[in-house]
């Protein structure tokens, strides 16, 4: 049993290159992508990622909010799964906080380009897999 769940996800986290997140779709089934790393984390409660505002995981969250994120220790075959709600935020001032200098490799119009968004996840639960065992967890203070 982890003793400090968000220490130990925590670094396991912050660790990866690689962040997936999952959405519902039109016909209620799961749809997986690859991402980059969260660009800002609190805890293990939100996690913000970006992403166009033009993509079906964005047209599919407005639809259903309901989502998990994983994260994947390779070299230690372990891996965390949370799950909870996926939120659009297209407001300007969450855009300029986790805008970075590069990001216009993405998003050509800049911090204001009409297809750039943020995603901003908050978690409810997780699932924790190491050493071929698994436990779930709460997650506390997230609303």
């Amino acid at each position: 049993m982890m003793i400090n769940p968000e220490q130990t996800i925590g670094n396991l986290i912050d660790k990866q290159g690689v962040s997936f997140i999952a959405s519902i779709d039109e016909c209620g089934f799961p749809n997986m992508k690859a991402m980059l790393p969260p660009r800002k984390r609190r805890g293990i409660c939100e996690f913000w990622f970006t992403t166009n505002t033009s993509s079906n995981r964005v047209k599919q969250y407005r639809q259903n909010p309901n989502a998990a994120i994983y994260f994947y220790d390779k070299r230690y075959f372990r891996g965390v799964q949370l799950v909870g709600t996926m939120e659009i935020k297209t407001d300007d001032d969450t855009k300029e906080e986790i805008w970075r200098n590069g990001d216009t490799m993405y998003y050509a119009g800049g911090v204001n380009d009409p297809d750039y968004c943020v995603l901003k996840f908050t978690a409810q639960k997780g699932r924790y897999y190491s050493n071929f065992k698994s436990e779930d967890f709460a997650v506390g203070n997230c609303r």
